[in-house]
């Protein structure tokens, strides 16, 4: 009873303590599902009762209760979800980190059948299938802090890996599964969190945590560092984060001495590990200080908001701007591969905009800003420099470079169909969440197949989408009045400066078309009649000759006539006039709904021929043509 009645102790006083408000809103994982929902319309119905259940747990639940689960099992796509939150949050700040998790997934896993996602204040995870028992996976996730430990880095390191082992040693042994605590030693301190859901096994939590702490010590000696599995979550850090949480005593849940002692035995490999790592303590004194790991450095951005990178890493990086470094070139700049001082291959944007952009701390704003928008289908801005009058962008470098490589260049023919379709899906979901799910709309203004970067599976990642903003108010581009290139731009926009986010879905359209055919938007076909890509896929259209239009090195056996004429009337759909357009999120669905419907789009609303797009600061009205070319060469003057 006596024991018993410490642990009571211990749990209670927690909360006698007074929490500084504060949810812990960094994200350091965000992962979706990779299973599809089999009717979207249900799975989203159901996953809006689980969330919402979910909530309604937390809000009308006591402090004592951090943890809840809710399902709906209606058939198909039932939906199981689980939250957590760290003990030392109060009930306000976990209902705050459990509603900024749900956003995130809503908005990246909008239409996955599930998804997960880390903050260091709380754990929300939903699936189309129960993981109540799964905990160990092979998308576990070690993130190390920037700072490197200097002075005293043999003390700390031994002093964070006792507290790790008797963490990861007494959790599993608490009602609850979590554990905060600290250790001094040598005149240094380590604070230590360790976590694990409710409703597992101890046995499946302690492995879970074994597995984390094998990842996490291999941070030493950066001085704090996270390791997390779909459930478990394990932390050290050289400064306190529990807003003064009273610590359990773990010494309560130790054999006297020997569970620690047991435990370093069995983890002597992750210890000699540390030791290893510790030599090279000098050498890590001479690297900035910046994430050390592959893939850290792309958290950045999560974890502590974009990088303000040293003007002369980045031209040391690009080789002081060499044009053998040039990736590519657009009416923003130019983009140069470079290579940082501990490896990471990066894509560095130098921006041709000049000094009437706008105050270097609005600049730093407004690319804080861009750097939140996430996403797996945009291209994830890393960091920035402001300095010696340059505007310089940094991205995670794609080696597949640029979609149009691939239509057009010496790479054209090799994509094949399943390839072409996912990059039209992948395109329209990341202009979707552009659009209608991150807290800000932002319009990209230039969509096009240069402006498509693949990853390494071959996925899209839209580039460029936040440089609108970073543009002055009185100018919109660097040579014309509008922001764009001419054969993807929407007409009401080119001529009339019409802008909303239809603007977008036109363009995208344009570019669907040109992963069907192979043939640039802009590039005229003479012969047999004079006419552009969109012209004559409408043409084919009234002809009923759409798969005409398709690429010929396609493989005829990789796709059906029906899936083919789906695509190609939703491209026609959104090159109609601005108000027949569909939105982006209603392009999603269309692309991932089963069946094959007969789109029936309306003529496309061409520019006159005639017409020529304004290039000073009046903007003349024209009439619609139904008959008449994309002004392309009037335009250009070409």
């Amino acid at each position: 009873m006596a024991y018993l009645w410490m642990i009571a102790l211990s749990i209670v006083t927690t909360y006698t303590v007074a929490v500084i408000s504060d949810p812990q809103l960094n994200v350091y994982q965000n992962a979706c599902s990779k299973i599809q929902a089999t009717n979207p319309v249900v799975f989203g119905a159901n996953r809006n009762k689980t969330l919402s259940d979910l909530r309604l747990k937390l809000s009308s639940s006591d402090d004592d209760n951090h943890f809840a689960t809710a399902q709906q099992t209606t058939q198909p796509d039932a939906v199981y979800a689980m939250v957590q939150c760290r003990n030392y949050l109060n009930s306000s700040d976990c209902l705050a980190c459990f509603d900024a998790a749900e956003a995130l997934l809503r908005s990246s896993c909008a239409l996955d059948g599930g998804g997960r996602v880390f903050y260091d204040g709380c754990f929300l995870r939903y699936e189309s299938i129960g993981f109540a028992d799964q905990m160990l996976s092979n998308d576990n996730v070690r993130l190390c802090g920037d700072d490197v430990i200097t002075q005293g880095a043999t003390t700390f390191a031994r002093t964070v890996d006792e507290i790790l082992s008797d963490i990861v040693a007494a959790t599993p042994k608490i009602n609850g599964y979590f554990a905060a605590s600290s250790r001094h030693g040598g005149g240094t301190i380590a604070y230590a969190v360790a976590q694990c859901p409710e409703r597992i096994s101890p046995t499946a939590c302690s492995d879970c945590l074994i597995d984390s702490y094998k990842k996490i010590n291999s941070c030493l000696p950066q001085s704090e560092g996270r390791a997390s599995d779909h459930g478990c979550f394990l932390r050290y850090s050289n400064t306190t984060f529990f807003n003064g949480y009273k610590e359990t005593d773990l010494s309560l849940f130790l054999k006297k001495g020997g569970s620690r002692e047991a435990f370093i035995g069995a983890m002597v490999g992750g210890a000699s590990f540390v030791l290893f790592v510790i030599m090279f303590t000098i050498w890590f004194q001479f690297l900035r200080k910046k994430p050390a790991t592959e893939g850290d450095i792309l958290v950045a951005t999560e974890l502590r908001g974009p990088i303000n990178y040293n003007y002369k890493d980045l031209a040391t990086a690009t080789k002081y701007f060499n044009e053998q470094n040039k990736l590519g070139q657009g009416g923003f700049g130019d983009v140069y591969k470079g290579t940082l001082a501990n490896g990471k291959v990066i894509a560095v944007k130098r921006l041709a905009i000049g000094q009437s952009i706008r105050a270097e701390a609005e600049f730093e704003s407004e690319v804080k800003l861009i750097s939140n928008v996430q996403h797996r289908n945009l291209s994830r801005l890393l960091g920035y420099c402001n300095k010696r009058q340059e505007q310089l962008l940094v991205y995670e470098y794609m080696a597949n470079t640029s979609l149009d490589k691939f239509l057009f260049g010496n790479k054209s023919g090799t994509l094949n169909w399943k390839q072409r379709f996912d990059i039209i899906v992948g395109t329209s979901r990341g202009l979707a969440y552009l659009h209608e799910e991150f807290h800000i709309r932002i319009i990209h203004r230039d969509i096009k197949s240069s402006n498509i970067l693949l990853d390494d599976h071959f996925l899209p990642r839209i580039a460029d989408f936040g440089l609108a903003r970073l543009l002055p108010e009185d100018q919109t581009h660097i040579n014309t009045r509008f922001a764009g290139t001419l054969g993807y731009t929407a007409p009401e926009y080119a001529i009339n400066g019409q802008l909303s986010s239809k603007v977008d879905t036109y363009s995208y359209g344009v570019v669907v078309l040109e992963i069907i055919s192979g043939r640039r938007s802009n590039d005229c076909q003479l012969e047999p009649i004079t006419e552009y890509l969109l012209e004559l896929a409408w043409r084919l259209y009234e002809e009923d000759k759409l798969m005409d239009l398709v690429d010929g090195s396609l493989d005829e056996n990789e796709y059906s006539t029906e899936e083919m004429k789906k695509v190609i009337g939703i491209a026609l759909l959104c090159t109609q006039s601005s108000v027949a357009r569909p939105s982006m999120s209603e392009v999603v669905s269309l692309l991932t709904s089963k069946g094959f419907n007969d789109y029936r789009p309306t003529r496309p609303a061409f520019i006159d021929a005639n017409t020529r797009v304004p290039s000073d600061s009046s903007i003349t009205p024209v009439s619609w043509t139904s008959n008449a070319t994309i002004a392309i060469t009037e335009a250009t003057g070409r």
